[in-house]
């Protein structure tokens, strides 16, 4: 366990997102019940009231006391079009050189990008924004399949739930999986998704009718547990094999194999949150064959072993 780090600062600057900003002082600013010894002391750093969302933040210390803190959290920005503030990138690079853990929630990744903070380093973002991070930023190796990256001083987590995830991480470091859960429990969420899961991130269908598609996919759906092939496919779509993956490429942005798989992966996904069915069960209802194949095709793209996936993510019943 590192060694603990009390005193919490969030940067507040114009543009930045409340749900991010909010999150962070959720789980950082209030203790649970029963924990012993002290909890975080955490104050939001801007140099003027600033908008978040639709409103307003007043900071209680002004941008350069970031660099007295032992955590700094860059919550969000909205717009990445544009270079962040330079006054922001500053304040995050002097607090890192004083020593502080620096920590992005989603679109914060640019901040630390500017601030040299990610050079060489693996780093994440939502997946929306991870070519836009990497194009921008080429010697930051972006990672977009995973939920957060821990680096030890620097921290980077994907969009909103995976920025959860990031500070109950850092809390679990801190005081230990028992205090983390308690918060997890408080705030009723998960209690542990490893960083190096996938984003799940949902592959897009053509809705609009006559696309070459729009009939295909459906009927893939329905049928998951058979042993399917790109000619199958093809038949089906009364298209060639070439002119089949060029119009995947385009709806879905990936080849038809690598469809299927994304689809068979979530068809198992569902039936490990909501049923109680065997892995060689749910593989072959997947279309997956074996239990082996399951379990190196879903630990290789989800990031983790379906055994561990459904302790996660379980459906419990309802109470009687």
């Amino acid at each position: 366990m590192v060694s603990f780090r009390r005193s919490v600062a969030v940067a507040a600057t114009d543009g930045m997102l409340h749900f991010e900003l909010a999150l962070a002082c959720e789980v950082f600013g209030a203790a649970p019940a029963g924990v012993p010894g002290p909890w975080y002391d955490v104050t939001v750093c801007g140099d003027r009231a600033v908008r978040a969302g639709r409103f307003m933040v007043e900071p209680d210390r002004p941008l350069d006391h970031l660099a007295r803190a032992g955590t700094v959290i860059v919550p969000a920005l909205a717009d990445i079009d544009d270079d962040p503030p330079a006054d922001l990138v500053a304040a995050v690079r002097a607090a890192h050189e004083a020593g502080a853990r620096v920590v992005s929630l989603c679109t914060g990744a640019f901040v630390l990008a500017a601030a040299g903070l990610l050079d060489g380093l693996s780093a994440t973002t939502h997946w929306a924004h991870t070519d836009a991070l990497a194009a921008r930023h080429r010697r930051v190796r972006v990672d977009p399949d995973v939920l957060y990256v821990d680096n030890g001083s620097v921290l980077t987590s994907a969009g909103k739930a995976a920025a959860m995830d990031l500070c109950l991480h850092l809390v679990r470091l801190d005081h230990g999986p028992a205090v983390a859960n308690t918060v997890a429990r408080r705030l009723v969420v998960p209690p542990h998704r490893a960083g190096g899961q996938a984003q799940f991130v949902s592959t897009p269908v053509p809705a609009q009718d006559g696309h070459p598609l729009a009939g295909l996919l459906p009927w893939v759906m329905e049928r998951l547990d058979q042993p399917l092939t790109v000619e199958d496919l093809a038949r089906r779509a009364n298209l060639s094999s070439r002119h089949l993956a060029r119009h995947f490429r385009a709806v879905t942005g990936v080849t038809p194999l690598r469809w299927l798989l994304t689809q068979r992966i979530r068809r198992a996904q569902a039936l490990l949150e909501a049923t109680d069915d065997s892995i060689d069960t749910i593989a072959a209802a997947a279309g997956m064959g074996t239990a082996t194949t399951l379990r190196r095709h879903f630990h290789r793209t989800v990031g983790v072993p379906p055994d561990a996936y459904r302790r996660t993510f379980r459906i419990s019943e309802q109470p009687r």
